[in-house]
């Protein structure tokens, strides 16, 4: 028999958001060479660009910062991709989060604590 493995749903990381006329999320691009990123990644903005990519608590670009979440599945591997994020008024589940595999816990509880700065709650 073949297993198979299920990717997240768009969505899937979230508890409850303010949504009423997409007040929660924004309409982004993120950064060519940022990869296949999954629901729920937690984004970083490059001051420079306005662009978004995975979160990095090592870089000096803009994108140390905890600023989003990723709402659904977007390939920027070798273009830039129009993407929708979850940026503010939101309750999440902590669990669901994706963070660059190289993050401590320490650096988790930082970002967690930008995310918290914009009003996205994790669970």
């Amino acid at each position: 028999m073949t297993i198979l493995t299920e990717n997240p749903h768009a969505g899937s990381f979230l508890l409850a958001i303010d949504d009423e006329g997409n007040l929660s999320r924004d309409n982004i691009v993120v950064a060519s060479g940022a990869g296949v990123l999954q629901p729920g990644a937690v984004l970083g903005k490059i001051t420079a660009s306005g662009k978004f990519t995975l979160r990095d608590a090592a870089a000096s670009d803009g994108s140390q910062t905890a600023a989003a979440i990723l709402y659904d599945r977007v390939d920027a591997t070798s273009a830039d991709a129009k993407a929708v994020a979850v940026a503010r008024h939101a309750e999440v589940r902590g669990s669901a989060l994706i963070w660059k595999s190289s993050d401590t816990a320490a650096q988790k509880t930082a970002g967690l604590a930008s995310l918290a700065n914009a009003m996205i709650i994790a669970r």
